[in-house]
């Protein structure tokens, strides 16, 4: 009786220790490794290229849908950059203003755009879209970093083309074109202020939705596949 009591313990210590990290199924990833990166700006078009080279091929690798809000996965390729979060047209507010290419089959958060063009604009989430967030450093989460929330009470400051979420994030519907190995979009420069001189780096991550848990942030980084500068020191220019 003991033997087997031991056994089935074993069996649940077991169980407990291969439970995956979110996001660890899309480490194996090519699709995820960042090879490059650039932002561009073009004069005689007055737009910037932001674009994510790749080991192997730009967008392919999506997530599985979970079926609810909650815990709902999203995997993106992130532009940190040291824009101020007035520059993409927020309030005044401290963080890390990053371009983030996204996809998530379980919700869409782009109510004005149709990014499959089948004339519905609330299936699109697992389409490749962009957002503006400010990102902030957060500990309750592996990947140390989240999209900064506010109370819906705050008199915060945000574009007329957020999703309606109590966070710095923001759908302004750029072009996102993928390519091979090459991922590109395309940020028209009076969108964000006619700024073209700042410093970026390129991220590849894995991001969870929270709508449960107080103790934890509702869009926070859980795991982090490629960092192109290693160390997120954004020492890259626009050229």
């Amino acid at each position: 009786m003991m033997r087997k009591a031991i056994l089935l313990l074993a069996g649940f210590v077991l169980s407990v220790a291969v439970v995956a990290q979110p996001g660890s199924e899309f480490k194996a990833s090519r699709d995820l490794i960042i090879k490059g990166a650039s932002v561009k700006y073009h004069s005689e078009l007055d737009l910037l290229v932001f674009q994510i080279d790749v080991a192997g091929v730009a967008g392919k690798t999506v997530p599985k849908a979970k079926g609810q809000l909650n815990g709902a996965p999203v995997l993106g390729y992130v532009f940190p950059t040291s824009l101020k979060s007035t520059d993409v047209a927020f309030g005044d507010t401290e963080g890390i203003v990053a371009l983030a290419i996204t996809a998530h089959p379980d919700f869409d958060d782009t109510p004005l755009w149709d990014e499959n063009n089948d004339r519905d604009y609330k299936n699109d989430g697992v389409v490749w879209h962009t957002h503006w967030v400010v990102l902030q450093s957060d500990d309750r989460v592996p990947g140390g970093l989240s999209v900064k929330q506010f109370a819906k009470t705050d008199a915060v400051v945000l574009p007329p083309t957020n999703p309606g979420m109590p966070m710095y994030m923001d759908s302004p519907g750029y072009s996102v074109l993928t390519m091979g190995k090459q991922l590109k979009v395309l940020v028209p420069l009076k969108r964000i202020y006619e700024q073209k001189e700042f410093k970026y780096d390129a991220v590849a991550a894995f991001m969870q939705v929270n709508t449960t848990d107080a103790g934890k942030p509702m869009l926070g980084v859980y795991e982090v596949y490629s960092v192109l500068s290693g160390d997120l020191s954004l020492p890259y220019t626009v050229k």
